[in-house]
């Protein structure tokens, strides 16, 4: 018996993903669960990561020193390259620090 258009699982998972509506989601959430990792542990305790979330492709961040805001707000576009980075997709466009 020959097999035609053999798809692997990964494909029909991301298939039914995006069928259901909820990549852009679990996108989301993978995007917010990297936060920590990208800033790493120093920095990433004087955020909230508890209140990070996600509207209209920005990134909504609150920073509790003003100093790291500053340092943030000035690497805002490596940052959002290197969080899309590391889910694979295109999910934010800018992050607000506030």
């Amino acid at each position: 018996m020959q097999r035609n258009k053999a798809q692997s699982i990964k494909d029909l998972v991301l298939q039914f993903l995006r069928m259901s509506g909820l990549e852009t989601p679990l996108n989301e959430h993978r995007l917010i669960q990297a936060w920590s990792k990208v800033l790493g542990p120093q920095m990433s305790k004087y955020t909230d990561v508890e209140h990070l979330f996600i509207k209209n492709q920005k990134l909504y961040v609150h920073v509790t020193s003003a100093a790291l805001r500053q340092e943030l707000s000035m690497a805002r576009s490596s940052l959002v390259k290197t969080l899309n980075d590391q889910v694979g997709s295109q999910v934010i466009t800018d992050i607000i620090f506030n």
